[in-house]
């Protein structure tokens, strides 16, 4: 889109959001650029004109004023032949050229035209230069443009879709379509920002443009980024680019890659599990983004939980971003240091603008080593001095993890004992074999606890017993047992006692000494006891086993470690130690010699009193130079009193040590470099103020031994206050030594930890060991603050909210909840104790339970201490709780629901709304009660289940809101339902707390589908018949009857039409059968066709389905067919493979108030009666059997055809002196006459039977019926008693079968009187409401009723035909002529023409005949489209046309046809030679046909020689004349009952009176002759001349209204006074007939008597002519007052049938003057006018 600066205009371009794919603005961007390109090269763009190619226009751009500017035109002739044009030069002064007028160009020459432009001054210049050729001419434009500041920029740039708080950009092109230079500068809101937002852009130049997108909200994003560009400082112009951008809310998941992890109160869980102290391990999680936007994250630890010297776990990945549906894998390690302890850290995976923060718990715990030893005792037992005895012994380590140990002994020489190998490795899950060697010197009982220790474990304590014998010397010998004996004693004088004990008991300590090594010291821990063996500072100690008797001072020696120098020779060194003996015995101590040992102690032995000390020299005397040295000095105390009694052993020896190094390095000589690892460098202890223990491994990695010692200088306050066993030691190349620390941790340590160095190897080389020892108290948070609000909540229910707890702390707490007892039944929490490790966060669910309406306040009280005390230091948290007890009730937002109608057996899902007004949300249980209204009294409905099903009984309704309850109605039946719903509260168990309140109330009907036949016509053989005919024949009155009704049980087994049967006559599972009568036909005829109105009267869609005995059966294979068919299969067979019986569509669906015609067609192309039983199935309805039934007659076979073979007349009371007559249809269904005679034997005996009463008389024994006519057989019933008559009459036909009719009769003892066939008479519809195919006229009335009669009585009735059709026009004609009833019968008119859309009014007369009958006539209206006559008349004129032409016309043909003339008639006559030889032929006589030479009397049989030589025609070449149209056929039927006189004057006196005057007339005459059953009814008496007066009156009536001067007249006659005046009024005698439709009259005598008077509807008044002497009544004839009455009421109804008249209306009322006052100004005007 090219931007332009155009003065002080800007162009702002705009366009509304859509939604285009990413690369939308671009595409914008690249066709305005493409745009500005065409028009700078639109001057060097060539086009050819007249065959002279050229340039179409010239521009100059980059022009200055005061100076000219030329460029070229170049014209090239491609034209093959010379071009001479002529050239118009500018119009303007300001474009100039200087070649000639006239150019010549030769083929393929060009010629150049040098154009000059001269600005003035500084805006658009316009021109062109004309070329006129010989063919025409053309112009080249010329066109200046100003230089002006243009940019190219896009309408609109579409940015990616962006996530919230995140980015996204694009870019766009930016191009100086000018030829100036262009500086910019963008004006942009957020969250779109341009980069860059200003620049310079020289001529063209062009540049990239980025549009940075940073929503900060979930919307759509639209707006107009302005730039303005120009000069540098006057910006005038400016284009926009519409920004769009798309933000969504990010979102991420997190996935575990082991899918058996579960998560922890809605968090997921990262468990690492049991994990070896030391190593690593490293597990896996995928951050998932399911969102459509890619989002960042970042990934941090939970704030308020870090631990102070950082976490055990590691996250290689801070931060990233992940793609829509990609996901990213983060991999957490996890490194344990600290044995026996549970780690918990917290990750927040954090994605900015994302609505929820994503936390992933990481648990795991370091586990050490589980070392054991297979036995704690080594009993050596009874050794010659001078002797050796080994042992072995497992140490077995069943843990995951690498166990380091080491003995605390000294196994080069300096003690009795030694075990190998002293240190090292046991691998996971494996033993190592230790050999344990007893080697004394002195004939002594010898006793030694040696503590193995483990790293990171407590340390294992290993008994050595031995005793040794000399010759001259054996003491007692020492067994396991005297350990167990002398664990716990500590003897306090000098008589001590001696015990015996039991073998047994001796036996049983051992063992269990053998499995709890620490069994001794039940108090203390294998840790303390370590400890206190050392003695070290003074420690005080009450166990047995770590000699609190003895006491070494000091224990440790250090040998040139604190000289200056080293020592420059061989010499020895001493140290002192002193032995202090603190029990109240004599000791004799011994020390153990090592032979070549650089340490010697002396003097070896000595005796030491009770409470005295002894002082031994130590010397370290090296016989090497330049080593390091160290061992473990051993020193055994016996008790001096000790007294051998047989195998008696009063004291158990003790053992000291000392532990002492040295070097021997010479002054100036390089001691060792230590190569060492100290594991771990930070040593962390719990932050607990108690003993608190921890080991580190020493390892010595070098070739060289390697010494330590602790160095005491650096900060002596901090690290004296740890306590390192062993503080200095000898550590052999590739050896380790574990280290133990013990301390008391304390609340002013430093929180970053202090430096404990080692000395190694006696040089300024140390190891640093970073020990931390800080004491926290412990520290637990809860979620939020200290309070705790619940919701309102419903008195006997409960509430439950949730709240988390954490440990802040680095110790593992234990915490305990504290109710008041008086509160415990309203809150509780879960769980109330439980642990916290460090940095976990816990979840404790509170329940609060309500007693009352009212307002609880509770303090529980959190109490928690460290796991590792004893709980006596506790601390506490207080939580403010407070909740309110409310009174909760739901209720139904409509109090009742009404379903509406459901199809029995199918379920409808339904929506109740339950609403909670109440303050607290409710609990409740749902119950449902069932009542059937209109359902049968023996039905128990409570027995029933009830049809309405809730899917939630149970559940909760939060206060003030709603919920929507989701019901499925199934009704069982057709019946009225009504369900009250109820519901009672329910407590915190669950159970019912309350009554049960109604809540609404829901109705439904159970319905089942319902079809209904609501009309029916027929066509082809059967179309003739009547409606009523009709209905008869398929009995629909009875299938209605079904269609309504219940269905059975049994119907219901297949709800849908389904194949269930595995015959070819299928079960039937109903009981309902209805016959279906085709009628009959001759054979090869047209197929009779019916078509039946379907309506669906219910409230719910109907599926029905014609089912036939295929369609029921299951499809078998062959081979599983038995092929056992009986006659009743072959005919099914027959008609269903024929397709005999067809109906159009089988199946279907009405909905509510639909209707469709279902076409039944029988073919007629078999001889015979074809029967076969197809099953009407509605869905989840009815099922029907409808036994259809077809005959075909031979064509020369006469047959009739009767509805029935039953007929019922219509009841008559007993002597009716003149009872009615009645008449049956039957109809002759064959193709020739019939010719039938009843027995009347049966009716002779019948009367016979009756007293010689002919109690049934036929009028019309005997008759005959024309093919596919209608005759009717007359009877008078006449019973004599009140029952019902039975008679079997034979109806025989010539040639044909008898039939034997059964008619039945029933006498009443009360008159009847009414319609005829009242009770019986079928529900035949009288009105059509729905169209068949193809009708487009319509009757209004298809059945007109006149009721009850006198006989020779005349009624009219008004009907109207009208064309639906907008395009088709009808004729139509009343068939009377041809009718039984043209004597009853007139309509008028009879024939006429129905325009598109018109209607025509028809008035059927009815006249009674002079014998009381019941009625019951058809009359047929046939209907023809005049389209399709009027072609059928072209087409039949053209036929006969054809015709008579072939028979005045012929062909001569001959083998020879060159010798023969042409044909004169076949060809037209311009094709035949002219010339008199023709003329001879033209006279030829026309050739007569065969037929016509007989009758003249030829009797020869040959053809003659034309028609030999004439072609034959094949059948396909003989033209048959054309089909008339089939028209379409009404049928109206008419129903009527007449009486005699005297019984309608009985019963109807009301309208009789209105004929009494009419029949006066006629009282002379005899009833009893009139009635006569011997008369014929004849027509209605026509006064002679009516035909001829009517037009004449209505032709004079009409001129004289016209005629002004009469109307004047008729003023001035009414102006005349009255000369009579009648003594008496006229009153009407008779009421005036109502405007209706209808009126009714009698037939009056030709010849009328004086005194007769006419009574009109719609009159004033009369017209009576009076005289001055004498009355004259005015006499108008009865026919011409009853046609204007008839035309009167007809032209009403017509105007109120087209709308323009509303019969309606309210009347109107106008006002006259007074008589008087009307009379004087008539008669002032007469006056005038004769003045005049």
């Amino acid at each position: 889109m090219p931007a332009e600066s155009r003065g002080r205009d800007p162009l702002g371009p705009g366009a509304p959001w859509r939604s285009p794919d990413a690369n939308d603005g671009e595409d914008k961007g690249s066709r305005g650029w493409r745009r500005g390109a065409q028009r700078e090269q639109a001057s060097s763009r060539r086009s050819c004109f007249l065959g002279l190619e050229v340039n179409t226009e010239l521009v100059w751009e980059d022009w200055d004023l005061g100076r000219e500017f030329t460029k070229t035109l170049v014209l090239k002739n491609v034209y093959s032949k010379l071009q001479k044009l002529h050239l118009r030069p500018p119009a303007s002064k300001f474009f100039s050229t200087v070649i000639n007028q006239t150019i010549l160009l030769s083929p393929g020459t060009s010629f150049t035209v040098p154009v000059i432009f001269k600005p003035l001054q500084r805006c658009e210049y316009e021109d062109s230069i004309e070329f006129q050729g010989k063919d025409g001419s053309f112009q080249v434009f010329l066109r200046a443009t100003f230089p002006c500041h243009a940019l190219e920029v896009p309408e609109s740039v579409l940015l990616p879709v962006c996530a919230v708080s995140h980015s996204t950009h694009t870019t766009f092109r930016l191009k100086n379509a000018s030829h100036l230079q262009t500086w910019f500068q963008w004006v942009c809101e957020s969250p779109f920002q341009m980069n860059p937002e200003k620049g310079l852009l020289k001529p063209n130049q062009e540049c990239q443009v980025t549009v940075i997108f940073r929503p900060q909200e979930a919307l759509v994003h639209q707006q107009q980024a302005n730039c303005m560009f120009g000069e540098e400082n006057n910006k005038e112009s400016s284009c926009t680019v519409l920004l769009q951008g798309l933000a969504k809310y990010p979102y991420l998941q997190l996935r575990k890659t082991d899918p058996n992890e579960k998560e922890e109160n809605g968090t997921p869980v990262l468990n690492f599990g049991s994990f070896a102290v030391g190593q690593s391990l490293q597990k896996r999680f995928e951050i998932f983004n399911p969102s459509p936007v890619a989002a960042s994250f970042s990934v941090s630890r939970l704030s308020g939980g870090v631990p102070l010297f950082g976490s055990e776990f590691s996250c290689d990945v801070t931060t990233g971003k992940v793609a829509p549906g990609e996901s990213q894998q983060v991999a957490v390690t996890y490194f344990p240091a600290v044995v026996d302890t549970v780690s918990v850290e917290y990750l927040s995976i954090d994605c900015g603008g994302s609505l929820s923060e994503t936390l992933l718990k990481l648990t795991g715990t370091c586990i050490g080593p589980r070392v054991s030893l297979s036995s704690a005792v080594v009993d050596f037992g009874c050794v010659k001095e001078g002797g050796t005895v080994e042992q072995t012994l497992k140490l077995v380590n069943p843990s995951p993890v690498v166990a380091f140990y080491q003995c605390n002994l000294d196994c080069n020489g300096h003690s009795v004992f030694s075990i190998q190998p002293a240190s090292g490795t046991v691998c996971p899950h494996s033993h190592t074999m230790l050999k344990a060697v007893y080697r004394p010197t002195q004939a002594r009982a010898h006793h030694r606890r040696v503590a193995c220790l483990i790293l990171h474990q407590e340390p294992l304590f290993l008994d050595l017993i031995g005793t040794c014998h000399s010759d001259f010397h054996q003491p007692a010998i020492l067994r396991p047992e005297h350990l167990i004996l002398y664990s716990g004693q500590i003897p306090t004088d000098t008589s001590m006692q001696q015990v015996q004990l039991d073998q047994q008991d001796i036996s049983s300590t051992l063992e269990e000494s053998n499995q709890r090594p620490d069994s001794a010291a039940v108090s203390r821990s294998p840790m303390e006891e370590f400890f206190q063996s050392w003695n070290v500072n003074g420690i005080s100690s009450s166990s047995s086993l770590s000699s609190p008797h003895i006491s070494v001072v000091p224990n440790e020696l250090l040998f040139n470690h604190n000289m200056s120098s080293s020592v420059t020779t061989l010499s020895a060194s001493c140290q002192f130690v002193s032995i202090t003996n603190r029990s109240r015995r004599k000791l004799s101590l011994v020390w153990t010699v090592a032979q070549d040992s650089p340490f010697t102690v002396s003097p070896t032995s000595c005796h030491l009193a009770p409470l005295k000390s002894t002082s031994f020299t130590v010397t370290y005397d090296p016989k090497q130079l330049n080593t390091l040295h160290g061992a473990q000095l051993e020193c055994f105390a016996f008790n001096k009193e000790n007294q051998h009694k047989g195998n008696e052993l009063l004291c158990l020896p003790w053992c000291v040590t000392v532990r002492v190094i040295g070097h021997s390095f010479q002054l100036g000589k390089e001691h060792f470099v230590p190569c060492c690892s100290l594991k771990p460098a930070r040593v962390v202890f719990p932050a607990l103020s108690a003993v608190s223990y921890q080991t580190v491994l020493l390892q010595n990695g070098g070739v060289q031994p390697l010494t330590f010692c602790r160095d005491h200088s650096s900060n002596p306050a901090l690290t004296e206050s740890v306590y390192v066993t062993p503080s200095c030691g000898l550590i052999q190349p590739g050896d380790h030594q574990i280290l133990t620390l013990r301390t008391i941790p304390t609340e002013d340590s430093p929180k970053e930890g202090f430096s404990l160095q080692l000395q190694l190897n006696a040089t300024k080389h140390t190891k640093e060991l970073t020990i931390v020892s800080v004491a926290e108290k412990p520290c637990v948070s809860l979620e939020a603050d200290s309070g705790l609000y619940f919701r309102p909540t419903a008195v006997g229910s409960q509430t439950r909210r949730s709240k988390h707890i954490r440990n802040l702390s680095r110790l593992p707490l234990r915490f305990q909840w504290s109710i008041p007892e008086s509160d415990q039944g309203i809150i509780f929490v879960e769980p109330d104790v439980g642990e916290l490790h460090p940095n976990e966060s816990a979840v404790q669910t509170w329940s609060f339970s309500p007693l009352e309406e009212k307002i609880y306040r509770v303090k529980p009280t959190l109490t928690f201490w460290p796991s590792q005390s004893t709980g006596c230091d506790r601390s506490q948290l207080c939580l403010e709780v407070e909740g309110t007890g409310s009174i909760g009730f739901i209720k139904g937002e409509e109090a009742v629901v009404d379903v509406g109608e459901i199809l029995v057996g199918s379920y409808r899902s339904i929506e109740i709304p339950l609403i909670n007004d109440s303050p607290c949300s409710v609990s409740f249980c749902l119950s449902v009660k069932q009542q059937l209204l209109d359902d049968d009294p023996i039905n128990d409905p409570e027995t029933k289940p009830s049809a309405l099903e809730l899917d939630c009984k149970r559940g909760t309704i939060a206060s003030q809101c709603k919920l929507l309850l989701q019901c499925s109605v199934r009704p069982q039946r057709r019946a009225q339902y009504v369900w009250t719903i109820s519901y009672q509260t329910l407590n915190s168990s669950g159970l019912a707390s309350s009554s049960s309140w109604a809540v609404c109330e829901v109705r439904a009907q159970g319905v089942f589908p319902t079809l209904q036949v609501i009309d029916v016509c027929s066509s082809g053989n059967v179309g003739r018949l009547s409606k009523h005919h009709l209905w008869g024949l398929f009995s629909l009155d009875r299938l209605n009857k079904h269609l309504l009704s219940n269905p059975e049980s049994s119907e219901l087994t297949y709800r849908t039409p389904t194949r269930h049967s595995l015959h070819s006559s299928p079960l039937i599972f109903t009981k309902a059968n209805v016959d279906f009568n085709f009628s009959a036909a001759p054979l090869n005829s047209d197929p009779s066709t019916f078509v039946l109105m379907f309506h669906n009267p219910g409230s719910v869609p109907v599926d029905w389905a014609f089912l036939f005995p295929e369609d029921q059966q299951i499809e078998l294979e062959y081979w599983a067919q038995t092929g056992e068919l009986d006659s009743t299969d072959f005919s099914h067979m027959h008609i269903q493979d024929n397709h005999l019986f067809n109906i159009s569509p089988r199946t279907g669906t009405l909905q509510p108030g639909q209707q469709r015609a279902v076409l039944l067609t029988y073919s007629h192309t078999f001889v015979g009666i074809d029967r076969i039983s197809v099953v009407l199935k509605l869905s989840h309805g009815r099922e029907i059997l409808l036994n259809f039934e077809g005959v075909t007659v031979e064509r020369h076979r006469p047959y009739l055809h009767f509805v029935s073979d039953q007929h019922v007349l219509s009841p008559i009371s007993i002597g009716d002196t003149s009872p009615p007559k009645q008449v049956f249809e039957v109809h002759n269904a064959g193709a020739v006459l019939v010719h039938y005679e009843v027995d009347t034997s049966v009716l002779s005996q019948l009367q016979v039977e009756n007293f010689n009463h002919p109690v049934l008389c036929c009028l019309n024994p005997e008759g005959e019926v024309l093919p596919g006519k209608v005759a009717t057989l007359e009877w008078i019933f006449s019973p004599l008693e009140p029952r019902m008559y039975h008679m079997e009459i034979p109806i025989h036909i010539q040639d044909g079968d008898s039939i034997l009719m059964r008619i039945e009769g029933c006498g009443l003892d009360t008159p009847t009187l009414g319609s005829p066939n009242s009770d019986s008479k079928p529900s035949v519809p009288c009105v059509q409401r729905v169209s068949f195919a193809g009708q487009a006229v319509f009757l209004s009335e298809d059945s007109i009723s006149l009721g009850d009669m006198p006989v020779s009585c005349q009624c009219s009735r008004i009907l109207f035909l009208t064309n639906k059709s907008c395009t088709d026009t009808f004729q139509f004609t009343w068939d009377l002529a041809q009718q039984r009833n043209q004597q009853e019968v007139w309509i008028h008119p009879n024939r006429g023409r129905l325009c598109p859309g018109e209607s025509v009014l028809c008035v059927l007369t009815f006249t009674s005949a002079d014998y009381p009958a019941l009625y019951q006539l058809d009359v047929i209206c046939q209907v023809d489209q005049e389209a399709a006559t009027v072609q059928y008349h072209d087409d039949l004129k053209v036929w006969e046309e054809e015709g008579q032409r072939r028979q005045e016309e012929f062909t001569i043909t001959d083998k020879s046809p060159t010798d023969i003339p042409a044909n004169l008639t076949d060809k037209e006559p311009h094709s035949v030679t002219k010339g008199p030889s023709l003329r001879k032929y033209k006279t030829l006589p026309p050739i007569c046909s065969s037929s016509r030479l007989k009758q003249v009397g030829d009797t020869s049989q040959r053809p003659t020689k034309p028609e030999r030589c004439a072609p034959r025609e094949t059948p396909s070449q003989i033209r048959r004349p054309p089909e008339p149209p089939q028209p379409s056929l009404l049928h109206l039927e008419v129903t009527a009952r007449s009486h005699v006189c005297l019984d309608y004057i009985a019963h109807f006196p009301d309208q009789f009176s209105m004929l009494y005057k009419c029949l006066s007339s006629d009282k002379s005459q005899n009833p009893k002759s009139a009635f006569s059953t011997t008369d014929v009814a004849a027509q209605p008496t026509q006064e002679p001349g009516k035909d001829v007066t009517a037009p004449i009156l209505m032709s004079l009536l009409k001129n004289i209204l016209d005629d002004s001067a009469f109307s004047q007249s008729l003023l001035t006659v009414a102006s005349r006074p009255i000369i009579y005046q009648p003594t008496q009024p006229f009153r009407p005698h008779y009421p005036p007939i109502q405007s209706s439709p209808h009126f009714t009259t009698c037939p009056t005598s030709p010849h009328p008597e004086p005194k007769a008077q006419v009574v009109s509807s719609g009159t004033e008044g009369t017209l009576e002519a009076k005289t001055q002497n004498k009355r004259h009544t005015a006499y108008v004839p009865v026919h011409i007052a009853e046609e204007v009455l008839r035309n009167t009421l007809q032209n009403l109804m017509l105007e109120a049938v087209s709308g323009e008249l509303v019969l309606t209306a309210h009347p109107r009322s106008v006002s006259l003057p007074p008589a008087s006052a009307r009379t004087r100004r008539t008669a002032r005007a007469a006056a005038e006018k004769v003045g005049i």
